[in-house]
């Protein structure tokens, strides 16, 4: 089971009622971080969200609307007599970024490790969470980012039998763990089936359309993209400073095949974001408007998904 909160939806600046757009995801007492603008703090915990759980934070890039926060939460999370090490993804520069908003936090009981990401595409693994990091168009190097929580095929009776695997051997290579016993070596795929469907959702903010974002998010149980412009008379600003209207995400849903889409980082000046939302759903159907701490709980495909709300 993987819980998504969708934390803030504001672009360039926080409002009275609109934190900055970040996102929380929550795996096996892990929690993921994407983003950390200003207020963030706060849009966490009128979530009713932990800090201290935060393993992982994703940088999109490094706009102060997306990482301003950065220095307050560390200081939260080292008041709280965090030890546990904290793992930082971003763009090119990532490190010296963090180094130098460390000087307002300097002093702080747990490690911080950062990654910068420097190809078009990139892999991790963390914690149980599959991360691409993809290349996005802003105006600054910027990336979007996938996240999958994987999940092996099931235990093949047959399979171990027929590959003389010893019973004992069958829970730990079921669960995953490579066994060496008796000088022979065996895998989890000598008793396990085909890979099953796991979970994906798709983050991305702060890009013009691209195939980059389609082929990353393709087939995601949940994209959440970046609608900064609802009024179909901006495109021309969209262009200009590099961000999407309502309707150019919904396109990209709708190529990707993905199960479900919410709108995020809406322009200050957008208001009554509903009334254009029809329009919207006439390209993508399952299309919806994220708001401030929004949830959904997303499970393996043989249950059901409880209903955003």
């Amino acid at each position: 089971m993987l819980d998504v909160c969708l934390l803030g939806t504001a672009g360039m600046m926080p409002l009275p009622y609109r934190w900055l757009t970040s996102m929380m995801l929550r795996y096996n007492g892990s929690s993921l971080l994407v983003d950390c603008g200003e207020g963030t703090q706060i849009a966490i915990k009128e979530a009713g969200l932990s800090f201290n759980p935060i393993d992982v934070l994703c940088v999109t890039h490094f706009h102060a609307d997306h990482i301003s926060g950065l220095p307050g939460l560390l200081l939260t999370m080292g008041n709280a007599d965090r030890t546990e090490p904290l793992t930082i993804i971003g763009p090119k520069g990532v490190e010296r970024v963090v180094n130098a908003m460390r000087t307002i936090a300097p002093e702080l009981p747990f490690p911080i490790t950062c990654i910068e990401v420097t190809e078009a595409d990139a892999y991790f693994e963390i914690n149980g969470y599959h991360i691409h990091a993809f290349k996005v168009k802003h105006n600054v190097p910027c990336y979007g980012y996938s996240f999958e929580i994987k999940r092996a095929g099931k235990f093949d009776v047959a399979r171990a039998k027929e590959n003389n695997i010893p019973m004992r051997l069958w829970n730990p290579l079921q669960k995953g763990t490579t066994v060496e016993f008796e000088g022979k070596m065996y895998t989890p795929d000598m008793v396990l089936g085909p890979e099953r469907k796991g979970i994906k959702v798709t983050y991305c903010t702060d890009s013009r359309p691209t195939d980059a974002i389609v082929n990353a998010a393709y087939a995601s149980d949940l994209f959440i993209c970046e609608g900064m412009y609802a009024e179909k008379e901006k495109l021309a600003k969209a262009k200009q400073y590099k961000h999407m209207t309502f309707y150019e995400a919904a396109e990209m849903a709708k190529q990707a095949e993905v199960e479900e889409m919410w709108l995020t980082h809406f322009s200050p000046s957008l208001v009554r974001a509903e009334d254009y939302m029809p329009e919207v759903r006439k390209i993508f159907a399952n299309a919806h408007l994220g708001k401030d701490g929004k949830t959904k709980e997303l499970v393996f495909i043989e249950g059901e998904e409880s209903d955003g709300k």
